[in-house]
């Protein structure tokens, strides 16, 4: 009877927390995501006048409730805005690829055999021939698992070819977590450590279970208009030929040079395994690429700390969307972002007028609206290359991207499996407003990397981005279920994703009371998340300890 009695004290006082916390204003919500949506913004493209218009928005918005500018330093002073300079690259004119295999020789096809991406290194020209190619497995090193596709393999000169995803997304067991992918799956990576290990270009083999998604897909996301943030050293990010490649395609060059191309991809999943040279088959490329340096900004605002202004609880979310682009088959041009992410940053503005009324927390609270997630999370990846505030004192990062302008919902998610105590906190603050945490269903398509969390978190910050549930109170999984697929099929990236005046914006206003106590617990407190032991994570995280001291 005593642990029924105890129980039942513990809801109460749940419940009376979640009472006590401030309300979040649906019609509010609805306004700045019908504002932000609207045709006037042209769809929030980054370097457009719909971005001015955007930035502007915010500026305002910020100013009248009461915050202070967070952005770049200028005589002693804050700005409202982070200057964000972004590379454009763009391939001119054909992509001359040529596939060497012993005496014969034959041309492959842009778009259809490879996709070859415009360069990002600072090539004006990428221009070579006969590159001897290199299998590397999936192209990983991990000290912390005691792992290394490598084995002192000089890549220089060479081309890599790398299979997507982890060595153990086959088997669904092994060092890197089954079927979830970690980041050392993620195609970004790949490039990276290629780029790092000086390589001439990195070739990965496209498989649409490991990818999680089929090759037209790669085609359009790769064969397109190259964005990037500006780098002083862009070799050391990016190799001069970055590519994907068509699994038949590259298991016919093993072929030729005597090699078996699911024994190499079963030997790829030991730790064991060493690269292997594609003897008798090499690559020619030729192909111009014109770059340009375009500039956007980030939006960031403060709530300075009482006691602690020096440590800093972020709350995120993008505010750009892919702008004016193809028409539907309406004719419509204007892709919107009504829910992608007109909604998260609602939800920012509203938080933030809600924490300007509150009594001032003891350590800062940033409210940062990046540029240009649609082009690669660029907007937050400069923010985290170029931080404002010291990214060892930034306490934990909460990011707010595509939530649902319904009703509630008896659960919530969070992009990605990863696993840290900022996400226990979580859980069990949704515990005091009945909302169960429901883990990612997809942990292998590696939603966590690719969101604006992200790269904060491969620097080692506590970083979780919030997804709205799927259990509806009205309708149940089922109605949930048939939301998300039709918004995905008929409205996500395209022209349709607009404002529906239906929405009713409850279930966003009682999450945002979840988030705003999370955020304010983290503001109130000494304490510093971390990521679990066995996080990729952890080892940045813990380099910058003493700073925290």
């Amino acid at each position: 009877m005593k642990n029924a009695t105890l129980v039942l004290l513990t809801l109460a006082a749940a419940s009376a927390h979640a009472a006590d916390t401030p309300k979040f204003d649906p019609k509010r919500l609805s306004q700045d995501v019908k504002v932000l949506s609207s045709d006037e913004f042209e769809g929030r493209g980054p370097n457009t006048a719909g971005e001015t218009k955007t930035v502007n928005y915010l500026v305002e918005q910020f100013k009248a409730a009461g915050l202070q500018p967070g952005g770049d330093l200028a005589g002693g002073k804050r700005s409202w805005t982070q200057d964000v300079p972004l590379g454009r690259f763009e391939i001119k004119g054909p992509v001359k690829l040529t596939l060497h295999e012993g005496k014969n020789s034959r041309p492959l096809a842009q778009g259809d055999d490879m996709a070859v991406r415009a360069s990002m290194s600072g090539a004006k020209t990428v221009d070579f021939k006969n590159a001897p190619l290199v299998f590397v497995g999936y192209g990983v090193t991990a000290p912390e698992r005691k792992w290394d596709d490598f084995k002192g393999m000089d890549l220089k000169g060479k081309l890599a070819v790398v299979l997507i995803n982890d060595p153990d997304f086959e088997t669904g067991q092994g060092d890197f977590g089954g079927k979830a992918m970690t980041y050392y799956g993620r195609w970004t990576y790949k490039y990276e450590e290629m780029a790092r290990r000086g390589a001439l270009g990195t070739i990965i083999v496209h498989e649409t279970a490991p990818a999680s998604y089929g090759w037209p897909t790669v085609k359009n996301s790769n064969t397109n208009v190259m964005y990037d943030v500006v780098r002083k050293e862009p070799r050391k990010s990016h190799a001069p030929m970055e590519a994907w490649i068509q699994r038949d395609l590259a298991a016919n060059m093993f072929k030729t040079a005597g090699i078996d191309f699911e024994a190499a991809k079963k030997q790829a999943q030991a730790r064991s395994f060493k690269p292997i040279e594609l003897k008798g088959v090499t690559l020619s490329a030729n192909y111009a690429v014109d770059a340009q340096v375009i500039k956007s900004k980030n939006v960031v605002a403060i709530r300075e700390g009482s006691k602690l202004p020096k440590q800093y609880v972020m709350y995120s979310g993008h505010w750009d969307h892919l702008g004016v682009g193809q028409p539907d088959a309406n004719g419509d041009k204007i892709y919107n972002g009504a829910v992608d992410n007109a909604t998260g940053i609602a939800a920012m503005l509203e938080l933030a007028r809600v924490y300007a009324k509150q009594p001032a927390p003891q350590r800062s609270v940033v409210f940062l609206a990046v540029t240009a997630e649609e082009k690669g999370l660029l907007g937050s990846e400069y923010y985290a290359s170029n931080p404002l505030y010291p990214l060892a004192s930034t306490v934990g990062v909460i990011n707010m991207d595509a939530l649902s302008p319904r009703g509630p919902s008896r659960n919530f998610n969070i992009s990605g499996s990863a696993r840290l105590d900022l996400l226990d906190q979580l859980v069990a603050k949704a515990k005091q407003w009945d909302i169960a945490y429901s883990p990612d269903p997809k942990p292998e398509a590696g939603y966590f990397f690719r969101s604006d969390h992200f790269p904060f978190a491969k620097r080692g910050v506590p970083a979780l981005s919030f997804g709205s549930g799927n259990d509806w109170v009205e309708g149940g999984v089922k109605a949930g279920e048939a939301a998300e697929a039709e918004y995905t099929e008929k409205a996500y990236h395209q022209p349709a994703d607009e404002f529906d005046p239906k929405w009713t914006f409850t279930g966003m206003a009682r999450d945002l009371e979840v988030l705003y106590s999370l955020g304010a617990d983290l503001a109130n407190s000494k304490t510093w998340p971390n990521w679990s032991v066995d996080s990729e994570f952890r080892a940045a995280r813990d380099k910058s300890a003493a700073e925290r001291k």
